[in-house]
């Protein structure tokens, strides 16, 4: 089956106002830069995002965030974006912090179809409020749920037109399980290929996973934080 569209706007044609996406990447590595865009000048609103991170100011979800249209975020790291900042401390943004590996969990979990995970981290913290906990073995769990998102925007560095992925290194930390994970997955490439084109060995998200698929176009790939060492 051919999964490919023409390009960010139609894939993300039927993302409206209030709904809920998962967005892949790691930092700023391989996130969905093109759906990104095409969110904002579509200009939906009320969107509650599942994310690693909140971008930065003028790149990534930040983009978003300057526009007002993120109701909601759900991430493990926002230390780059004042803006977030801005929003969370004016009681603007609503939040939802989790330790970032529950954060992969809650994707895997839905990835794998399983409705709630029991987990360590946060046991005994304000993470706990209000959520069952359990004893296993004499050592305290948390019951986090699954997250349940119709739409997963996910970027890969190759795909082929059956929507088979194969990502890059640090970009398949939260790209993989998202792309498992959403009611409806939308994948944007660096690389389209035609189907066959792909060593099945080298896949990393199969097809079956993945609803639409287009090939980008203009990344940035920007560097959240530069760090070199100085010469010896």
């Amino acid at each position: 089956m051919n999964k490919v569209v023409k390009d960010a706007d139609e894939a993300i044609m039927d993302i409206t106002d209030g709904a809920t996406i998962m967005l892949g990447g790691f930092g700023l590595c391989g996130i969905p830069e093109n759906c990104i865009s095409a969110l904002v000048k579509k200009g939906v609103k009320d969107l509650t995002c599942i994310s690693n991170n909140a971008g930065v100011d003028d790149f990534g979800i930040g983009l978003m965030l300057k526009t007002r249209q993120v109701k909601k975020m759900i991430s493990s790291y926002v230390g780059e974006n004042a803006e977030f900042e801005r929003q969370l401390l004016s009681g603007e943004l609503e939040v939802d912090l989790i330790p970032q590996g529950t954060l992969a969990t809650r994707c895997m979990a839905a990835a794998y179809g399983m409705p709630a995970v029991w987990v360590r981290a946060g046991v005994g913290t304000e993470v706990a409020e209000g959520k069952e906990v359990r004893n296993f073995g004499g050592v305290d769990y948390l019951l986090e749920y699954a997250f349940d998102a119709p739409f997963a925007i996910v970027k890969a560095w190759k795909g082929d037109t059956h929507g088979n992925l194969v990502f890059r290194k640090t970009t398949r930390n939260f790209n993989m399980p998202m792309a498992m994970g959403g009611k409806i997955t939308i994948a944007e490439v660096e690389e389209l290929v035609p189907a066959g084109a792909i060593d099945p060995d080298h896949v990393h998200v199969p097809g079956i996973y993945v609803h639409r698929i287009f090939q980008g176009k203009q990344y940035e790939k920007r560097i959240e934080q530069r760090t070199v060492r100085s010469k010896s």
